[in-house]
């Protein structure tokens, strides 16, 4: 368990293909200067930024397995970009489109891809149902619909191969009890490495039909 900023800091150095730490520096800097402008993330978070937002993130890539050919790496609803531009920034070789149809958060999110030199970072600035569908390797999405409704707003992403990763926080467990059967079978929940009481959906499923 990651109880402190350096633990976290640690975790996301050893997650890293490439020597990512200049980038994810440079990116909580200009998080703690755009968050006085706008709000990405609660201002008392920034105290434990590496554990509460990127250490958060990259725990994920210790669910896709190595084998994994990465098409696209699909975040939904990133906000300040988590955890789909901390994802970009772990694997800039990776091809990672970020959906967040809030126009503010799509300008800065634009910024920080070019800043950051993440030429494989995509930002659609658009609602989730206006993107053009695309077979995702991963879809990913931390705080945007509940579990039904995140499904079904992307199943036309998802393919026999698709993983799905899914912060759910505490909740976790119970939205995955409150799926239907043939559902409920195709995924489990994973415990956070960032926080005790918190969760990750994993699973795939060719056809995520809704509720």
């Amino acid at each position: 368990m990651i109880t402190n900023e350096q633990e976290a800091r640690a975790l996301v150095e050893r997650l890293c293909d490439v020597d990512a730490a200049p980038r994810f520096d440079l990116f909580v800097e200009r998080l703690r200067e755009e968050n006085g402008r706008q709000n990405l993330v609660s201002a008392a978070s920034l105290d434990s930024v590496w554990q509460r937002h990127i250490a958060d993130s990259i725990q994920l890539l210790l669910h896709v397995p190595r084998e994994t050919t990465m098409e696209l790496w699909l975040d939904l609803g990133t906000g300040a970009g988590f955890p789909g531009l901390a994802i970009a920034m772990a694997r800039p070789e990776w091809n990672v489109c970020l959906v967040e149809s809030r126009k503010r958060r799509v300008e800065w999110l634009s910024a920080m891809a070019a800043e950051l030199e993440l030429p494989r970072c995509r930002i659609e600035g658009k609602r989730l149902e206006l993107v053009d569908s695309a077979p995702a390797s991963v879809i990913s999405a931390r705080a945007f619909a509940p579990l039904p409704r995140l499904l079904d707003l992307s199943r036309r992403f998802s393919t026999s191969g698709t993983l799905w990763l899914l912060p759910k926080g505490r909740s976790a467990a119970n939205e995955v009890d409150e799926l239907p059967r043939q559902l409920k079978r195709m995924f489990h929940v994973e415990p956070s490495l960032t926080d005790p009481e918190s969760g990750i959906v994993v699973g795939r499923a060719k056809e995520a039909k809704p509720a």
